[in-house]
């Protein structure tokens, strides 16, 4: 579950975000977030005590804003918009992410944080379009697993990470009809 974040987090963590677009990781500082949003250094480091821990706070906020299932109708539909937005995200702050993973071995706080607060969250949102589908009666609750919930968001995130392969709405399309949908609907075969 994502934290709560106070009026003052929440500034400091968009400031954050508007920071490390304009400038990267490399060259963003907590003195930069501090004095934009005219706060002190304790006061930012007293709740993220690290550099990569605020940067990462500010992006699993800046993706929990927008981490909402499509409700079209259909899991097709439902996929195509969920890629969409995957993307868009992804693109966005793909340089973010990208510095977020070289700390990850260093910090192991951090690669906790990204488990619980990044990565379930795409879980859910992933199993909410499945399960609608399952209520719709377009797939059976059996072709479900444990490991076809992140194919699409893992796919999409790993080639925003690519420099010169960033995924496209025909990556998506792809994805959602050429792997996706024909594994969830097809026939499953119960055992008696």
């Amino acid at each position: 579950m994502s934290p709560v974040w106070s009026a003052r987090e929440s500034q400091l963590l968009a400031v954050t975000l508007r920071l490390l677009r304009e400038h990267g990781y490399d060259r963003f500082t907590v003195d930069a977030v501090a004095t934009e949003a005219r706060a002190s250094k304790a006061t930012v480091y007293r709740r993220w005590p690290s550099k990569a821990e605020l940067v990462l706070a500010a992006f699993i906020e800046g993706v929990r804003a927008v981490a909402v299932a499509p409700h079209t109708g259909s899991l097709r539909c439902d996929l195509l918009a969920l890629g969409g937005l995957i993307c868009e995200q992804a693109r966005l702050h793909a340089p973010t992410l990208r510095a977020v993973l070289t700390e990850l071995p260093r910090n192991p706080a951090l690669s906790d944080a990204l488990q619980h607060q990044f990565v379930d969250q795409r879980k859910e949102l992933i199993t909410e379009v499945l399960s609608e589908a399952v209520t719709r009666g377009e797939i059976d609750a059996a072709v479900i697993s444990d490991e076809l919930w992140d194919v699409l968001p893992a796919y999409l995130v790993f080639r925003s990470l690519i420099p010169g392969r960033p995924p496209t709405d025909d990556t998506v399309q792809a994805l959602v009809d050429d792997l996706l949908v024909p594994s969830l609907t097809r026939t499953v075969r119960h055992t008696v």
